[in-house]
């Protein structure tokens, strides 16, 4: 006989805690043994069990030589550094490791080597400095970045040890102080992670191969004297000034950064260190004042992976919960930089495979360059087969589109043919029917739709068309003529929001077969990104835009219901690239930012986090 459960309910899995992305998302920090000396600007070496920290001050002191190992517990006073000094690197393990450079009354140049139970100086750095970065072990380490005695005091220069001596090496994009690295890292595989310049914060984020620095994904928060743990594609960075001293721990899994437990305690310029992003030590450091206490974090060894949908009953905090993504709940956040500053382009795909098609890069020329984005750096590629403007798009990096568009900046001469992309090359496919410009779209390679626009006179345009991979055909018309609008879905669920002549606010839905109107945006605006992406016309997101006058930030997610205003992009931006998966996931680049006369390389990155959320019963 079957009961009331088995026919209205569903079983619901009881956790003792939330579910969490990774073993590193549910990590937290525990209180370890305070050590003998409180001080601050210090350097370390070792992992979480078997640590050392050497050197530092206590304000005004100019230099400590205090040295002390950590056997994950207590803290025990071993011999001191010949050169006492705060601010240098500290490189390797416990046992095995250095002391580069530093600062007394100026930038030292010292370098001294620690056996596990003595300290004998050796060759020194060529470049004096403190607030350095560094990565490696103690018989093969680099040096990078660093606060130097001369004018503009930042440097950019970056030495490679033999466990002999030092030799200049290929240095830093962006010339920086108080910044880390990965200490577990290689002379082939390290980071340079923020820092500043004359005491503005610097967001850049670099890796090294080997031969060259290549830019990276941002960390979500500037900050300088931070600390580390970690390799180049496992790092964890905590503690810092963001303009006060901070308690923020993030975690590099190779591609981004993700925010994580904080630390008990704000601090800087303390010493960290570890192997690892599972397993890390953040020791001493300034609150205000020098400090002892150390601070042990560990990855999270029981966890059960978030599922978004999830529903679930936590039993710790007697509450059920439902793992969602509430679109309000999205950022923007800085990504790469294009190569080629532009306006008047397209984009095809999502946020970690996106390609920005042509556009112009000057108020007299246009561009066939193309280039792609895998979620932290651009990558010119084949350029389009001509020069193309204001071009409709459609499909994914390795399937996609585009059709229409001007050859010529001013107008003169226009496309109707469609060029498919494979990821690699451009196959010259079946003209559109209406010749034209500004008319946007989506869909995938296939089964795509264009629509909108201004025809070979000018004049705003209706005209909706059908691909099937190979030709268009003509279809129904949008309701209400227009030009440089937005447009994104697929043949079956598309929509159509914004555009001009003048500022046009009107919103309609396409569902194969007709246009319907619907409700408008919340602000009236042309010029708006446009792109392709694999975003239903229900699920999208608009973004900038320009009033006539001015450009916009605005941005607002269509729910298939209504538009809702979301956070602003950080840059006011019109005639940009966009890429959308859904409205909690886009990319905007490129387009007239700030002003319609500057072509710009900016990207901003459109996130919304999955949570989990308290249902509550009303």
């Amino acid at each position: 006989m079957s009961t009331y459960k088995e026919i209205k309910g569903f079983k619901v899995q009881t956790l003792s805690t939330d579910t969490v992305a990774s073993a590193i998302d549910g990590g937290t920090w525990s209180s370890g043994g305070t050590a003998n000396t409180a001080r601050k600007e210090l350097a370390g070496a070792g992992i979480q069990t078997a640590g050392l920290v050497f050197g530092g001050r206590q304000s005004p002191t100019a230099g400590y030589a205090q040295t002390e190992q950590y056997d994950g517990s207590s803290w025990t006073e071993v011999n001191d550094l010949n050169t006492a000094r705060r601010g240098m690197s500290g490189i390797g393990l416990y046992n095995a490791a250095l002391a580069a450079s530093g600062w007394v009354t100026t930038a030292l140049a010292n370098n001294e080597s620690w056996n596990g139970s003595s300290w004998t100086e050796v060759n020194d750095v060529n470049t004096a400095r403190q607030g350095s970065a560094s990565s490696g072990t103690q018989t093969a380490a680099l040096i990078y970045g660093g606060y130097v005695a001369s004018p503009p005091n930042h440097t950019a220069v970056m030495e490679q040890w033999n466990g002999t001596s030092w030799t200049e090496t290929t240095d830093l994009n962006t010339a920086r102080n108080s910044l880390t690295g990965s200490p577990a890292g290689t002379t082939t595989a390290a980071l340079a992670v923020l820092g500043s310049q004359s005491g503005t914060l610097v967001s850049n984020v670099e890796s090294w191969d080997g031969s060259s620095w290549t830019e990276v994904s941002e960390a979500n928060t500037n900050r300088q004297d931070h600390s580390a743990s970690g390799t180049s594609t496992a790092n964890l960075i905590f503690s810092g000034n963001t303009g006060s001293v901070s308690a923020l721990t993030e975690n590099w899994n190779g591609s981004s950064w993700t925010e994580v437990a904080d630390l008990s305690t704000a601090r800087d310029n303390g010493s960290g260190f570890g192997a690892s992003n599972e397993v890390a030590l953040m020791g001493l450091g300034d609150t205000g004042s020098a400090v002892a206490n150390t601070e042990e974090w560990t990855a999270s060894s029981d966890f059960t992976q978030i599922n978004l949908g999830q529903v679930y009953y936590n039993s710790g905090s007697n509450a059920f919960k439902v793992t969602e993504q509430p679109v309000p709940g999205g950022t923007w956040s800085a990504g790469g930089s294009l190569n080629d500053g532009r306006s008047s382009l397209t984009g095809i795909g999502i946020q970690t495979a996106v390609v920005a098609v042509s556009g112009q890069d000057s108020t007299t020329s246009l561009i066939a360059s193309v280039e792609e984005y895998n979620g932290s750096v651009w990558t010119e590629v084949n350029n389009t087969p001509v020069t193309l403007k204001y071009p409709g798009a459609g499909g994914i990096l390795t399937a996609g589109w585009v059709a229409g568009g001007l050859t010529t900046y001013n107008g003169t001469a226009f496309n109707a043919e469609t060029f498919e992309y494979d990821g690699t090359n451009w196959t010259d496919s079946g003209n559109i029917n209406t010749n034209r410009y500004t008319a946007y779209g989506g869909g995938p390679q296939t089964a795509a739709f264009i629509a909108g626009g201004n025809n070979t006179s000018f004049a705003a345009v209706g005209n909706t068309e059908l691909y099937n991979g190979s030709a268009w055909s003509e279809t129904t018309d949008l309701n209400t003529a227009r030009n440089n609008a937005f447009g994104n879905g697929t043949q079956t669920d598309g929509i159509y929001a914004g555009g001009s002549p003048g500022n046009k606010a009107d919103t309609e839905l396409w569902n194969g077969t007709t246009w319907t109107e619907v409700n408008n945006l919340n602000t009236a605006r042309h010029s708006i990104g446009v792109g392709g992406g694999t975003a239903p016309g229900s699920s999208v997101l608009v973004a900038g835009g320009t009033d006539g006058t001015n450009n916009e930030a605005n941005v607002e997610t269509w729910n298939g219901t209504s538009w809702t205003e979301q956070a602003n992009l950080a840059a006011t931006n019109s005639s940009n690239g966009l890429g959308i998966s859904s409205a909690a996931s886009a990319i905007n680049f490129g387009g007239f930012a700030p002003t319609p006369s500057t072509f710009a390389t900016v990207t901003e990155e459109w996130t919304v986090p999955e949570v989990n959320s308290t249902i509550t019963v009303s």
